[in-house]
């Protein structure tokens, strides 16, 4: 699913004006990307936390040449996916 077939979802779902569901889409992903660029963490209850983790400086291979590269460190978006969440994807164990 892309973003467009995503807009049109959640219109008809939400009973919303295709502008009205880019609208809210938007708000939402520049919502967590500014949360997150803050350092803060956001959980929604049932879906799953959104944070920020720290990638430390690295040793790695340039994979042509095999010489050894310095990788910096760096931070990272990360998703954990929530209980109720999971268990809808995957099914109860």
């Amino acid at each position: 699913m892309n973003k467009a077939e995503l807009i049109d979802m959640l219109a008809k779902d939400a009973s919303l004006t295709k502008a009205q569901a880019n609208e809210a889409l938007d708000a939402l992903t520049n919502g967590v990307v500014n949360a997150l660029k803050k350092g803060d963490r956001i959980t929604l209850v049932g879906f799953g936390t959104f944070s920020v983790s720290e990638r430390s400086a690295r040793n790695g291979r340039n994979p042509q040449t095999g010489a050894v590269i310095k990788i910096k460190a760096k931070k990272v978006p990360k998703f954990k996916a929530g209980k109720e969440f999971s268990t809808k994807i995957g099914g109860k164990k």
